[in-house]
């Protein structure tokens, strides 16, 4: 006797119905990110294992609003440092594509921003084919508005804390002054701009990644500006590993700093390994994307709404990353542990419930959706 045929959804639509429709969807959100201007020194820093068809839709795009383009490459997109020889190069742009590790942090990349120089990472962009992927067509102002609804949730004018727990007993406080919540809801991506149009702008394309719930935009980043935080974290997984962990594995800090690491699987040992002596830069990197995949966490993180990333620089490089992720887009000298059902306050108010980004509900945030389709379908039907 044969087992019964189940089916309770609708077939896929055929590929030819829809795949027009929306790839000019992600052109658009493309064109209005890249937003270069006629006369624009466009400089792309790149590596060899950038599919070679993005830089040609991004060159292609810049020539035909007027603007001029260079291609800078180095052997990895793992460079941690501008290198002497660039900078004459970026000296002379208006406008940076990068794919390299340190064009967020870099002291030198900051400066050229404070000039107003603009800038797109593409972390996310490895790939001319991800134009195709839902993420890359939910609407980049809607993106925009969840990430403003979650600014306005900060508490302003107080000292508080952003408390991140979790059922494992993550239990970690970053403290906040009015300064530091000013300083860092002032850049352009907290401010929901998410495109390249405004003068020392830093934005990621594809629109997923980040801001961070903290990091060091809170110090105009003056790395050696110590912030109040200490606690644990327990990550459900980290980028460099191929699935969550099963043992609860606590990661306690002092300060900035990772101070231990529980555990007795492997991962632990290897996390141990790698993360004592750490120091924690980017705090709670949050994803405001609802059509990014929850459970793909590499390169650097879930981008969607309420999974968290937190990034540590290591105190030396960490051989397991090494040969894990040789080809890896980021150094061995950091690691994203992640998070996936957190629940954030900032102060008394929520951010996140249990991995759901509360912002996804505010009146402002369906509204805008409601012009787009149908808000719950775009803001809470989540691709795994």
């Amino acid at each position: 006797m044969t087992s019964p045929t189940y089916q309770g959804l609708p077939l896929p639509l055929a590929p030819h119905i829809t795949e027009t429709r929306e790839f000019f969807q992600a052109l658009d959100n493309f064109t209005r990110t890249f937003a270069f201007r006629a006369g624009d020194r466009v400089l792309l820093l790149t590596d060899p294992l950038l599919d070679a068809r993005v830089v040609e839709a991004v060159s292609g795009h810049a020539r035909a609003r007027g603007a001029v383009v260079r291609q800078y490459m180095e052997p990895s997109s793992r460079v941690e440092r501008i290198p002497d020889s660039v900078k004459p190069l970026l000296e002379e742009a208006t406008f940076v594509v990068s794919t390299w590790f340190c064009s967020i942090i870099d002291p030198y990349c900051i400066a050229r921003r404070r000039q107003g120089q603009r800038w797109v990472k593409i972390t996310y962009f490895r790939n001319l084919d991800l134009l195709r992927t839902p993420q890359a067509r939910f609407p980049i102002d809607l993106v925009g508005e969840i990430t403003r609804a979650t600014a306005r949730r900060y508490p302003q004018g107080v000292d508080f804390d952003l408390h991140f727990t979790d059922a494992r007993g993550s239990d970690f406080r970053i403290h906040f002054t009015p300064q530091m919540r000013e300083n860092m809801l002032s850049t352009n991506r907290w401010r929901g701009r998410m495109g390249a149009d405004e003068d020392g702008c830093y934005v990621h394309y594809l629109a997923s990644h980040g801001p961070n719930l903290w990091d060091h935009n809170a110090v105009r980043n003056d790395l050696s500006v110590p912030t109040q935080m200490s606690g644990v974290l327990c990550p459900q997984w980290a980028v460099g590993f191929a699935r969550p962990f099963e043992e609860r594995i606590a990661v306690h800090f002092e300060g900035e700093y990772v101070s231990r690491v529980d555990g007795v699987s492997k991962e632990a040992v290897t996390l141990r390994e790698m993360l004592v002596g750490g120091r924690m830069i980017e705090g709670g990197g949050c994803g405001f994307n609802p059509k990014a995949p929850r459970h793909t966490i590499y390169p650097a993180g879930s981008n969607a709404p309420g999974a968290l990333h937190f990034g540590i620089d290591l105190a030396r490089p960490a051989d397991y990353i090494r040969k894990t992720l040789p080809d890896w887009e980021e150094p061995p000298v950091h690691v994203d542990l992640v998070m996936l059902d957190a629940t954030v306050r900032a102060g008394d108010a929520l951010l996140i419930d249990q991995g759901f980004l509360c912002a996804l509900r505010d009146p402002e945030v369906v509204a805008l959706a409601a012009v787009y389709g149908d808000p719950v379908e775009l803001l809470e039907a989540g691709v795994d």
